[in-house]
């Protein structure tokens, strides 16, 4: 069985690491998964492209071709090179080891030109040659070129508004499927359902802000998505639980809020009336938490500034 890997970003790292686990048991549960720091090794039947394409803090992903004990290339590791017109050498060194990470690069590049027809070109090469250091053992690798997927545009934003990384990786942690439906009950201006469409995930937004709900079918229309907007308080997705098969949000929690309870209210009564049997990532604030004995599979907290840390739980 073919095996991936994906070099994440050192930033959440457990956070990013669950994503991508996350992603690769969503499209094969039988998926078999090795971590070394921040590189991170899948086998599976899933295509690495399909699996970086709905990550969030993947650096550098691509296919193993093989393990190695040392240095040591020939021609037949070069057979993905056969149709190709250009390439580029790169060395990730994640070892304890130094290397002369540039003189590799070129020396490894030259090795290969002697056994293909591609030449070398160091900005959008039809393919990427990998050689990835570790302490426990050497891999060598490829990424082809693929079409980088256009972001959602928004043209009306609002301060405090939840980070589109964020939301992707609590979509994705839940593990909601291209074609199934995602609710936001706290929409504002719609970033957890242009992510979701983004990702051929229907959505409902909910929103008692009227003209929340307003900027958000802007946001929505700019970029033809279908998303449902009900005007409405957050005790809505209680009446139209069969309609949706999870539930990522954003608890209001400060003072750019309108809402009229404190926070601390509204996260209670959320996490009180919360539908069973469903897929759950929500994020609030972590001090909000102190009174409430929340429990959930997994919580991440994500550091703003001294005053404010996020807590993203999944239920």
């Amino acid at each position: 069985m073919p095996e991936s890997f994906f070099v994440l970003s050192k930033d959440n790292l457990n956070l990013a690491t669950d994503e991508i686990i996350a992603i690769s048991k969503m499209y094969d549960r039988f998926s078999k998964i090795k971590v070394i720091s921040n590189l991170v090794i899948i086998q599976s039947k899933t295509n690495w492209s399909k699996i970086s394409n709905r990550a969030t803090f993947v650096k550098v992903s691509g296919q193993i071709l093989r393990k190695m004990s040392g240095l040591f290339l020939d021609e037949g590791n070069f057979e993905i090179l056969k149709n190709a017109k250009s390439f580029v050498c790169r060395i990730i060194n994640i070892s304890s080891n130094q290397f002369n990470v540039p003189e590799l690069e070129n020396s490894m590049g030259d090795m290969i030109s002697k056994f293909s027809h591609a030449k070398v070109k160091l900005v959008n090469p039809d393919i990427t040659v990998y050689l990835i250091f570790t302490d426990k053992e050497n891999f060598f690798g490829f990424s082809k070129r693929i079409k980088e997927e256009v972001r959602p545009k928004k043209i009306k934003k609002y301060p405090h508004e939840l980070d589109w990384k964020l939301t992707r990786v609590m979509i994705n942690l839940i593990g909601l499927k291209k074609g199934e439906i995602i609710c936001d009950p706290f929409c504002g201006t719609g970033t957890t359902l242009l992510e979701a469409e983004s990702m051929g995930i229907h959505a409902i937004g909910i929103d008692f802000d009227k003209k929340m709900c307003e900027i958000t079918k802007e946001n929505l229309k700019i970029n033809k998505y279908k998303s449902e907007i009900i005007n409405s308080d957050f005790q809505e997705m209680v009446k139209i639980s069969e309609k949706y098969d999870g539930i990522v949000t954003d608890l209001p929690y400060g003072r750019s809020s309108k809402a009229s309870e404190k926070p601390e209210e509204i996260l209670k009564r959320f996490i009180s009336i919360l539908p069973k049997r469903k897929k759950i990532a929500i994020m609030y604030k972590k001090e909000l938490e102190s009174n409430l004995k929340l429990k959930g599979l997994k919580k991440y907290e994500i550091y703003r500034h001294k005053s404010l840390t996020r807590t993203i739980l999944i239920k």
